[in-house]
Parts: structure tokens; C-alpha cells; sequence
């Protein structure tokens, strides 16, 4: 915009000089014409009372060298009966053989004073009246340089008055470009910034009025995206707090059973869903400038993790289940094993892991075997999968985990956004075994692994 700004200023600038440059100089050359034939005029007239005295030739060569042109050899004289004084050294001043120049001599014994073209330049034919009947001529070339002297420098004059008003121009558009550009970069910073989750950015409003409104609407805009969020953020938190309510009843519940065993069990589940109800707590009334900071979470540890967390219930549905780790794509077992650090929160991590393995237990029948897979992939990506044995997704069912509708209750869409939200991808797909294979990819956070020597 900047440059455009400038630009514009600078064709039109050229425009207005150009304008005004090219008629001036076209009257500068013509006020140069106009001053040499006058003073050739007033040479050619100031031999008049000369002639008046004498036409004896050598006083008349006198006088003729005595005057500017006359010493340059380009003043003649041209007496009644054709005698040439004056004129260049070699000749008489006069080409015989030339019509053109006769027919003008002819014509200024008339009585007129003239000028005319004439080799290498004009002519100027002043007639002075001796005798009734005998008129002679005085006759003064004016060369194209004396014609056009001083225009060259009259023009290279205006070419550099030209020159330094444009460049006067661009400079002085360049400022107020700034002026107007430097708030709408900062406008479109901020903006950045504010897309990017930094709620407290705001700007000074500078610039042109209508940037200033701009500026104003973009404040507002961002205090009423820190009301909005921060709103959501404690109807969250309040909904998780009140489950706090029935999760005590559960414990108390739990207490009452006369099975030390399922009671221990069941007071693990609930010490379970506590926890995750206080991370989303945590979550919710966390400052929005602590969402900025990338988290990192290492991928393998936490499947490890969530499928101890799972065992008992998988033991109990007869499932037999496995963690893969590290296996590569090309199968070479001695392939170091690549960093599974991921930019995802351990407690989104955990959750998007919870879904796909909640879907195992509640989509397939009981004795269904399933795996939890992390290999590195090529370009230091990372592959979390979850596959079973079972009979496989509907497609109506794998419809709705990638549709868009925004439902926090269905696992696929807890899996997608967070794969998602990390730059990577989710994928849907079949088992070796037939059943169902949901794998998250993930771009890793750590140092690439050193290639064996």
C-alpha cells in the first residue's frame, strides 16, 4: 500500500511537470529565436546612416567588420548594383546560383524587411534606401547556434526543477504514506496476535480518521471476545464443579458395598472421573495468555498409561490386548527409536486416548482383541492408533465421527479436534484383522533421532 501510495504521487507529480515543462521549454527556444533575429535586426539598421554618408567599399568593409556579425563573416552588404561588402572571408556572402536567396534580395528591394531560412540557419534582409529607385540590402545570417543558444542550458535548468520536484513529491508521499500505513500494519499485527489466542492485545488508534474507527472496532472486538470466553470459561467450570455433588454420593456408594473388592474398583473409577473433572476445572479457569504456551507430552508414556488404566476392564471382558511401540514403517528393528514428545496437553492427550478406547469397549463385543500402537513415521511424525478386532465402523458411524457438528459427547470428534489442534491428522480406517483402526498423527516436539553409522 505503501508503494502505491508512492506511486501515485510520483505519476501524477510527473504528469503536472511535464504539463507545465514542455510548453515552457517549447517558449524557451522561441524566445532564443526571437532575441537572435532581433539583434541581428538592430546590426543590420545600425548600418543605415553608414550608407546614408558613403558607399565607398572600404569604408563600408570598416564599418561592417566593426559590428558583431560583420567581424564573423555573416553580415553583408548588398549595394544597388550587386557589389558585396562584407560577408565571408572565401566569398561574397551571397550564393548566386541559390533561387531561393535571390528571390528574398528581390524582394527586400521592395522595401520590406524580412527574415527568412537560409543554409545553416535564418537569413534576416534589412533594406536601406539611398537613391529614389536604389535600394541596398543588408544582409545578416543568424546560425542555428546562435539561434538556440542558452536553450540547452534553459532546459537542463527545468529537467532538474522537474527532477527534484518529483523527488520532493515521493518523499513527501512517503511520509504520509507511513502515516497511514503504519497504523494499519500495526492494525493487522494486532489482529495476528489476536487471532493466534493473545486476548490482551489492543492498539493505539492513529492514524486517518477511518483507521482510528477501524482501530476502535478492533478493541471492542477483542474485549468482547475476553467477555465471551471468559463467560464460556465459567459456565464450564461451574458445570464441572456441580458433578462434584453426585461423584460424592458415588464415593459413599462405593464405601457400602460389601465386596471389599468392587468396592476398591469402584472407588478408583470415581477417584478417576474426579480427576478428570478437576483437570477440566484447571482447564476452564486457566489465564488465556497460559494457552498460548505450547504444551508437550510424551505420546508413548501416556498410552502406556491409559491402557494400565484399562486393563482390569479388558481382563474382565476376556480381551486380549498389546502396546506397540517403536516399530518403523519399513520394519527395520534397528532403526533408533524416534522422540513421541507431541505438542498436545497430557490431559487432551489422555482424553482423545480414553474416547477411542472407551469406543472399543462400548462398539464391540466382549472378547474382542485390540491394540494400542505409537510408531514414528517418516519427516519426525509419530502415529498413535487404536485398533480392534471387531467387526468394524458403519459408515453411517464414521459419518458422524467427522462431521462438524461440534458434539463433545461422541469419541471420534474428541480424537479428531485434538489431532487437529496439534497440526496433525486424524485418520479412520481397517485393521489387519478386519475390525476398526482410528489413528492420531502428530508432527513431534523433540530433536530428531541420529541416523545409525
Amino acid at each position: 500500500m505503501r508503494r502505491r501510495l508512492v506511486a501515485l504521487a510520483a505519476t501524477t507529480t510527473i504528469m503536472v511537470a511535464l504539463a507545465f515543462l514542455i510548453p515552457l521549454a517549447v517558449l524557451v527556444r522561441t524566445l532564443a529565436r526571437d532575441r537572435a533575429l532581433s539583434a541581428a535586426e538592430l546590426e543590420a539598421q545600425s548600418l543605415a546612416p553608414v550608407l546614408a554618408l558613403t558607399r565607398d567599399t572600404t569604408a563600408l568593409e570598416a564599418a561592417v567588420r566593426a559590428t558583431n556579425p560583420g567581424a564573423r563573416g555573416r553580415l553583408t552588404i548588398i549595394l544597388p548594383d550587386e557589389t558585396t561588402v562584407g560577408g565571408p572571408p572565401d566569398g561574397d556572402g551571397l550564393a548566386s546560383d541559390d533561387p531561393r536567396e535571390r528571390d528574398n534580395l528581390a524582394l527586400a528591394r521592395q522595401g520590406r524587411a524580412f527574415s527568412a531560412p537560409a543554409r545553416g540557419g535564418i537569413e534576416v534582409l534589412v533594406p536601406v534606401a539611398l537613391e529614389p529607385e536604389q535600394t541596398a540590402v543588408v544582409r545578416v545570417l543568424v546560425p542555428t547556434s546562435v539561434l538556440e543558444r542558452g536553450v540547452a542550458s534553459a532546459w537542463a535548468v527545468e529537467a532538474a526543477l522537474g527532477i527534484t520536484l518529483v523527488a520532493s513529491a515521493v518523499v513527501v508521499a512517503d511520509r504520509l504514506a507511513r502515516t497511514i500505513v503504519r497504523p494499519v500494519d500495526a492494525l493487522a499485527d494486532a489482529a495476528g496476535r489476536l487471532g493466534e489466542g493473545d486476548l490482551s492485545v489492543r492498539i493505539n488508534p492513529e492514524g486517518p480518521a477511518e483507521v482510528k474507527q477501524v482501530a476502535v472496532a478492533f478493541n471492542r472486538l477483542g474485549d468482547r471476545v475476553g467477555e465471551l470466553l471468559e463467560a464460556e470459561r465459567e459456565l464450564v467450570a461451574d458445570l464441572s464443579h456441580r458433578l462434584r455433588t453426585p461423584l460424592t454420593v458415588l464415593r459413599l456408594d462405593a464405601e457400602g458395598l460389601d465386596n471389599p473388592e468392587e468396592a476398591r474398583r469402584l472407588a478408583d473409577d470415581v477417584d478417576e472421573l474426579e480427576r478428570a473433572v478437576t483437570g477440566v476445572i484447571r482447564q476452564a479457569r486457566r489465564p488465556v495468555q497460559e494457552d498460548l504456551i505450547v504444551p508437550e507430552t510424551d505420546a508413548a508414556q501416556v498410552a502406556k498409561d491409559r491402557l494400565a488404566f484399562w486393563a482390569p476392564l479388558a481382563e474382565d471382558q476376556e480381551r486380549s490386548f498389546e502396546f506397540v511401540a517403536g516399530s518403523s514403517d519399513d520394519g527395520d528393528e534397528d532403526r533408533p527409536p524416534a522422540t513421541t514428545n507431541v505438542a498436545v496437553s497430557a490431559d487432551e492427550l489422555e482424553a482423545a486416548l480414553d474416547a477411542l478406547l472407551g469406543n472399543v469397549f462400548a462398539h464391540t463385543p466382549e472378547g474382542t482383541a485390540f491394540r494400542v500402537e505409537v510408531r514414528p513415521l517418516s519427516d519426525g511424525w509419530i502415529s498413535l492408533a487404536v485398533e480392534d478386532s471387531g467387526p468394524g465402523l458403519s459408515p453411517d458411524f464414521v459419518e458422524r465421527g467427522v462431521s462438524g457438528s461440534g458434539g463433545t459427547g461422541l469419541g471420534l470428534d474428541i480424537a479428531r479436534r485434538t489431532a487437529e489442534a496439534a497440526g496433525g491428522v486424524f485418520r479412520i480406517g481397517r485393521s489387519a484383522t478386519g475390525g476398526a483402526r482410528i489413528a492420531m498423527e502428530f508432527p513431534t516436539t523433540g530433536p530428531p533421532p541420529r541416523s545409525p553409522r
